[in-house]
């Protein structure tokens, strides 16, 4: 066995991205402390910021994705491809890893693709219901893909394919006994229903409108709500709507205590990342997605009805939300019988040791050299 196995780690872009990386990470330094661990990020981006807090190194590359609606934005784009696996290429030269992992994100193509090259073994960790085009690209010269979703055969080998599910950040789900304790953090009746809404830092447009538009319906069941309204949309927000509007309405730009918030809610409306999915599975609370149509292949929307199929989430979509969304979401939690079977159907899809599956699969590929 190699007791002192190097690893590295690529992608980002996104949390999504970032916090199973980094998940990944604690998991393989938990069961292999020796293990020395690179991170290979983009330039620019937010892995860039968030790796080394994690207490990891990373290395940029000047890579970025495709600039829809731009040809002009495009032009150096290939030009950046070869510079960067050129870059992955010396990475792997230097570093010496014994395997690669790839989360996704705009630098996990050129290493993985460097780490084919070199006959390096990587893993493919893929979030989605519906693969990436580079994970799609590189997924048959992976010895391993973990996946979240069933019928991931669509995109990589059967044979190939791991069902682990995503990572999560377990202080965010630790979410046991602590309903009182949110609900007085958040200056909450623990008494009353509440909502809890969250759609990221920039993707909660269409969620904040829904909230504003129907806050007196709101009041009127007199039904508390932690409205986060991302960094994006607070001033305005609180331009229109004002910071002490009504005791039930609560609006913060940012949950520091996700976990707190999770506990205190009866409800939460949400987008539909990977990522918050694997979160939700492990709350087990009832759930309307809203999923974003700002992603590539409307990832969001085929992650949500994963759990709608299984009656394990209720999808409201983006264009219709302003109109129906607090509707549906107040007439879910005046039923508490629907509230318990969605609760009970969505615990049914959680894995909660994702990290440490896969972090043992990477071990697998470092000891089978």
């Amino acid at each position: 066995m190699n007791n002192f196995p190097k690893i590295i780690i690529s992608g980002g872009g996104t949390g999504g991205h970032i916090f199973p990386a980094v998940a990944i990470a604690n998991a393989l330094k938990n069961i292999s402390p020796n293990c020395e661990i690179l991170f290979v990020g983009a330039i620019g981006r937010m892995e860039m910021e968030k790796v080394p807090a994690a207490g990891y190194k990373i290395v940029g590359l000047n890579i970025s994705g495709i600039q829809r609606g731009s040809i002009l934005k495009n032009l150096g784009l290939p030009f950046k491809v070869i510079s960067s696996v050129r870059t992955a290429m010396k990475l792997i030269e230097d570093f010496k890893p014994n395997a690669v992992v790839g989360v996704g994100g705009y630098a996990s193509g050129p290493l993985l693709y460097a780490a084919k090259l070199k006959g390096i073994p990587y893993l493919i960790q893929e979030q989605n219901s519906y693969a990436g085009i580079t994970n799609k690209m590189l997924g048959g010269g992976a010895a391993k893909i973990c996946v979240a979703f069933d019928d991931m055969e669509a995109f990589f080998p059967a044979e190939k394919i791991l069902k682990t599910g995503n990572p999560v950040r377990a202080n965010i789900v630790d979410i046991k006994g602590k309903h009182h304790a949110g609900a007085e953090l958040l200056k909450l009746d623990p008494l009353k229903k509440t909502i809890l809404v969250t759609g990221g830092s920039l993707g909660a447009g269409t969620l904040n409108k829904s909230i504003e538009k129907h806050l007196a319906e709101i009041i009127a069941q007199d039904v508390q709500v932690i409205w986060q309204t991302g960094k994006f949309y607070y001033n305005g927000v609180l331009e229109r709507v004002g910071l002490n509007y009504h005791p039930n309405i609560i609006i913060l730009e940012f949950l520091n205590k996700m976990d707190l918030a999770y506990a205190a809610a009866d409800l939460i409306i949400s987008r539909a990342g990977a990522g918050t999915i694997a979160e939700l599975c492990i709350i087990k609370k009832p759930v309307i997605l809203v999923p974003s149509p700002n992603v590539a292949e409307d990832h969001q929307t085929k992650n949500a009805m994963a759990l709608v199929k299984n009656d394990a989430a209720i999808l409201i979509n983006d264009r219709s939300a302003e109109d129906t969304l607090v509707e549906e979401a107040l007439k879910l939690l005046s039923n508490q019988k629907r509230c318990e079977i969605l609760s009970e159907n969505i615990s049914k899809m959680a894995y909660q040791d994702a990290d440490v599956v896969i972090a043992e699969e990477v071990l697998k590929l470092v000891n089978k050299i």
